[in-house]
């Protein structure tokens, strides 16, 4: 799968938002807007990493709407949107993702339709924009007066993210240098590039005044969306002393055998959990092929799940974990297991229910080869979530 980066400009200062705190960092529904795209991004399943653009001067901010996501060193932006975008993608040159979309952080309710329809559209494109129909009539006017009908036929409403191939956009803000383009769009136009139009969205709204702000807050007013999602894990059986179960070592005739720690029981409630909200699995935001989760803790594959739906506005209300196996016996662990679960995700006992069950002989894991675990995560989102 090519390898996408989403690049989130939150460098600018918001004149026309006033105050003395820029817009993407005021407070929407109990976090700061930017928290809600840097939400959306990070779990979805096509996005590989979230790299920030900030204003030198944002950096504590930027550490509180950040905090529990696992992103990169934030970049330090330019004195224009375009300098911003063009410093984004110089500093992502060493890594060289395959492509790149480029976000606006006062766009807090970005989706994952819309995130899909960008990515699907580069596999023909050199780049592709989220746009809306005018279907308004237009007018010019000067000094309060009408000066002109302006033909709405062909025109659209540009949104982000703007996702491009990134070599081309690269060179294209390289090249464009110096110029007053108003998007990335137009520097890829100017370079001659192709750019498809895709569905946008109405609700991916820009929050520009303190109006929109208000607006913003009112959606949240609607009840929450219960949602549900599963996880299931298997892992065999090898040489050792001991196995690792919901984050605890228990002594066994065998090990288990995995990238991680071949944590099952934690591996089964992260695929619960980002199942829940459509945010891939395991594997894609943490890849076996990559040596930095060789022999992992996997309770921070965990947190990163709970992270990434408290970073859109969600909770947990019960999880529900059934671990399969002949031996180790579980049940004497059962509590302890359900504590470290909770304690991981920053929720109540309560709300964790650890089981343990046996194939009655059956199947691998009746044949002791290896231990299975199934789990059931209820989360409650924001009903725009």
């Amino acid at each position: 799968m090519a390898r996408c980066v989403a690049l989130v400009v939150a460098a600018g200062r918001g004149s026309r938002f006033g105050g003395d705190t820029p817009k993407q960092w005021r407070d929407l529904d109990g976090r700061a807007v930017l928290r809600h795209s840097l939400g959306a991004l990070a779990a979805h399943p096509a996005i590989s990493a979230v790299r920030v653009v900030i204003h030198p001067d944002d950096r504590a901010l930027y550490d509180s709407a950040a905090a529990g996501l696992s992103l990169a060193e934030p970049i330090h932006g330019g004195v224009s949107r375009q300098d911003s975008v063009r410093l984004g993608l110089e500093a992502l040159e060493a890594e060289a993702p395959d492509l790149v979309l480029i976000h606006d952080g006062a766009r807090p309710f970005v989706d994952f339709a819309l995130i899909s329809g960008v990515v699907e559209a580069l596999k023909a494109h050199a780049g592709a924009i989220p746009a809306l129909p005018v279907h308004d009539t237009l007018k010019r006017g000067e000094s309060s007066l009408i000066t002109a009908t302006v033909e709405r036929a062909n025109l659209w409403r540009a949104q982000t993210p703007q996702g491009f191939r990134f070599p081309e956009i690269l060179a294209a803000h390289k090249a464009a240098k110096g110029r007053e383009l108003t998007d990335d769009a137009a520097v890829a136009e100017a370079s001659g590039l192709s750019v498809a139009l895709v569905a946008g969205s109405e609700e991916n709204v820009k929050i520009t005044t303190i109006e929109d702000l208000s607006r913003a807050q009112r959606r949240f007013e609607a009840p929450g969306e219960v949602r549900v999602g599963s996880g299931f894990d298997v892992h065999k059986f090898r040489d050792g002393d001991h196995v690792t179960l919901g984050n605890l070592r228990i002594p066994h005739d065998f090990g288990l055998e995995g990238h991680s720690d071949a944590d099952v029981a934690l591996h089964a409630l992260t695929d619960a959990i980002l199942g829940a909200f459509g945010a891939g699995d395991i594997g894609h935001h943490f890849p076996p092929t990559d040596q930095r989760w060789k022999g992992a803790d996997s309770a921070q594959f965990l947190a990163h799940a709970g992270a990434l739906l408290a970073a859109k506005g969600g909770t947990i209300s019960h999880l529900d974990l059934t671990v399969i196996c002949e031996r180790p016996k579980v049940g004497p662990h059962r509590l302890e297991m359900a504590q470290r679960i909770a304690e991981i995700l920053g929720i109540s006992q309560g709300r964790v229910s650890v089981k343990a069950t046996t194939t009655e002989g059956l199947g691998f894991t009746g044949r002791r080869e290896g231990i299975a675990a199934q789990a059931v995560a209820t989360v409650v989102l924001p009903p725009i979530a």
